[in-house]
């Protein structure tokens, strides 16, 4: 079995930002020696997430609709009482979504729908350059 280890990075901005990164993922499986396995990515933070959706704007306007009424942003959070920067709503999003993804990979190709894209969340109240770490794991 082989392992390889990548890093992407997003320059995002604030309030949930939502960043298409599969052509990057898409990158770093057809580089990898791998050519039958998995790529498992991580986004490393409390105010960032991971999932895929077909990325039109459409469903990009719905998906932040449906965010804001699971954890809005103007309702009081205890986490910006202890720490005071307002971005008690960012963390509970995030979480709500997790940080990481996992994708097979088949012939160096993600296994995805013809309508599914990978994309970065970004929940945090200030622009950030956010890594995701690849690791592809399988056959050579």
């Amino acid at each position: 079995m082989t392992v390889q280890y990548g890093e992407i990075f997003v320059k995002s901005t604030e309030l949930t930002d939502i960043v298409d990164i599969t052509p990057q993922v898409m990158r770093e499986a057809r580089k990898s020696p791998v050519l039958n396995g998995s790529v498992t990515l991580f986004v490393p933070g409390s105010t960032g997430a991971l999932t895929t959706i077909e990325f039109e704007s459409g469903v990009v306007n719905d998906l932040k609709k449906a965010i804001e009424k699971m954890a809005p942003q103007d309702i009081y959070y205890q986490h910006n009482e202890r720490w005071g920067d307002g971005n008690g709503y960012a963390h509970v999003r995030a979480a709500i979504f997790g940080a990481s993804l996992h994708i097979p990979i088949i012939e160096r190709e993600l296994i995805l729908g013809t309508w599914q894209q990978i994309v970065l969340l970004d929940f945090d109240n200030r622009s950030r350059k956010r890594r995701i770490v690849v690791q592809i794991s399988g056959d050579a």
